[in-house]
């Protein structure tokens, strides 16, 4: 909660005028706990649980297969409308009771590590460093945590909810064990722990996490997606293929960059895979001619 509650007070205790997002935030968490606005995360990642997927999801419903099986990934597989709805409540249920339940209980570690809701708001460049150095940590951490639970313990136990989807959409990036959300949420929140941010920015980078979450789950490979301007980003393929080994996949760990997999050699199998491809292409092509 904020120690005050106008505008005047605030600006004096700045010692300049607030900025339009400023006099938002002040109108809008004056009067609310902290530990309130925390507890927003879960409301955040419900809403974009529900709607970021959906358009993915009615692309492959509604669209004609002629339209969408050279954008699937793997078109051979198609899930029905009664198949994304249980995906889309069995994995609702986990991530509320989950994610509310963290919140909760993780709240007194949030205020430890300095996440603050005060004025002043981050500027864009702050907030734009953070969630670099956010990504990186995540992805690192995200990694090793993805190789333990390919062990056949991890697997049989935790892992293998997740990879009941060998052909990936967008409602199943966060299908998974309990338990699987709430290891993974360590990366997660390593980075703000070692780099302590403002509230709205870490609402910033659970929407963002969740939306590349989404996007790498997606199935779909659309030529002009601007995720592929971003240098080292695995993207909707590099995952897929994951997802397509399955339980013994050994390659492919990365969550957002592919780095890490070059880096210790896990991504050999997927690399042997796109020569086979091409190569199969190139025969083909041959043939016709």
């Amino acid at each position: 909660m904020l120690p005050y509650a106008t505008t005047a007070g605030a600006e004096a205790a700045l010692g300049r005028a607030l900025t339009g997002a400023e006099a938002a935030w002040l109108r809008y968490s004056a009067s609310v706990p902290d530990h309130l606005l925390y507890c927003h995360n879960v409301a955040i990642l419900l809403v974009i649980y529900t709607l970021a997927p959906l358009p993915l999801a009615l692309f492959e419903l509604l669209t004609p297969r002629a339209v969408t099986s050279p954008l699937k990934l793997q078109p051979r597989t198609r899930l029905s409308p009664a198949a994304f709805l249980r995906c889309y409540f069995d994995t609702a249920r986990v991530l509320l009771l989950t994610v509310g339940m963290l919140s909760i209980v993780s709240f007194p570690v949030v205020k430890m590590v300095g996440i603050r809701t005060g004025l002043p708001l981050p500027s864009l460049g702050e907030a734009a460093a953070q969630m670099a150095v956010y990504l990186l940590v995540e992805d690192y951490l995200g990694y090793w945590i993805h190789r333990l639970l390919h062990t056949k313990w991890g697997y049989e136990n935790i892992h293998r909810v997740h990879h009941e989807f060998s052909a990936p959409v967008g409602y199943a990036a966060p299908c998974a064990h309990w338990a699987e959300v709430l290891i993974l949420g360590v990366p997660s929140f390593t980075g703000p722990a070692i780099v302590p941010c403002h509230i709205t920015t870490l609402w910033l980078w659970f929407v963002v996490r969740h939306i590349e979450a989404i996007e790498i789950h997606s199935g779909l490979d659309f030529p002009f997606n601007p995720t592929r301007l971003i240098p080292f980003y695995g993207g909707a393929e590099f995952h897929d293929y994951h997802h397509r080994v399955g339980g013994q996949s050994q390659s492919n760990f990365s969550s957002v960059f592919t780095f890490c997999d070059y880096l210790y050699g896990t991504d050999k199998g997927y690399k042997y895979h796109k020569a086979s491809i091409a190569k199969l292409k190139t025969v083909l092509q041959r043939s016709l001619v």
